[in-house]
Order: structure tokens, then C-alpha cells, then sequence
């Protein structure tokens, strides 16, 4: 049998999830790679793409790194004897200098920590997070701006 295709590519492996408002709302300074502590059940339904990183963001608690607002939908064909919770906190596995340097950013340089995309890695769930500061409204419409200069600019150069 021939192997799968794996056309979404992100440094490291197969794309599952991208949060794309990450980077609207948010100027993203720096970015981590971090694994993802999950249950059998959630790794099945990452295989099959039923994740929402929109509104995942990562909180430090205790010296760990904890994400909330990841929805990872269960399969039909779930465990019945188990009450699936879709949005429940998931523990971050970092090294402590990274997470050293998360804590610094957030509390002395009020940043955010937001969860970017999550893919495959040799087998094992990865998520990359980036540290930032939220955007301004002018910030975002000056993003839209130079996106649609960006698309102008390339559609002249194609046409001429």
C-alpha cells in the first residue's frame, strides 16, 4: 500500500491543527515547541482532525504550563464508559529554563501565551506556542493594509 501524502508540512511534521487568529490578534514575538500530556481517546480523534485551537491560550499554574480552550471533539466510536470532557486543561511538558522564560515574559512584560498549530512529530503530539501582545484595532487594520498590498503587488508582477 502507498503512503500517505503529507501535504500540510509545518517544521517538524504532519499539520493537524493552525490556529490562524493567533496571528491576527496578536503580534507574536517568540515561539516554543512543546509536547502535549493527552488521553488515548483525544490522540485517536487528533488522527481524524477534530480539533479547534481558536480559542486556546496557555496559563503558567504552579510551575506547569496548562492549555485551556483547545476542543478536542470525541469519536462516535469513543469509550462509553468514560464521560468525554471536549475542553478540559491539558498539561504542556516544557523544559524548566523555557518555562522559566515563559513566566518571565508573562508577568514582568505583560505578555500572552497563545497556542499556534499542532502537529505530528516522530509519532507524538506537538504544539507550538508563541508568546505576544494583543493587537490594537489600528494594528489589525494595518495588517488587512499590507496583506492587500502584498496580494495586489504579486497579482502585477503575475500579469506583467
Amino acid at each position: 500500500m502507498a503512503k500517505k501524502n503529507k501535504s500540510n508540512k509545518i517544521s517538524g511534521g504532519a499539520l493537524i491543527a493552525r490556529n490562524k487568529r493567533a496571528t491576527y490578534d496578536y503580534k507574536i514575538d517568540e515561539k516554543f515547541e512543546a509536547g502535549l500530556a493527552l488521553q488515548g481517546w483525544e490522540v485517536k480523534s487528533l488522527r481524524e482532525g477534530r480539533v479547534q485551537l481558536v480559542d486556546a491560550y496557555v496559563q503558567l499554574f504552579r510551575g506547569e504550563a496548562w492549555m485551556y480552550g483547545c476542543n478536542i471533539n470525541p469519536l462516535n466510536s469513543a469509550s462509553t464508559h468514560y464521560v468525554a470532557e471536549n475542553q478540559r486543561r491539558r498539561k504542556l511538558l516544557l523544559h524548566r529554563r523555557e518555562l522559566s522564560r515563559l513566566t518571565g515574559a508573562v508577568e514582568r512584560k505583560g505578555y500572552t501565551i497563545v497556542a499556534m498549530s499542532m502537529y505530528w512529530k516522530n509519532g507524538k503530539v506537538k504544539i507550538e506556542i508563541g508568546i505576544g501582545k494583543g493587537k490594537k484595532e489600528f494594528d489589525k487594520r494595518a495588517s488587512i493594509k499590507d496583506r492587500d498590498w502584498q496580494r495586489d503587488k504579486a497579482r502585477v508582477v503575475r500579469t506583467h
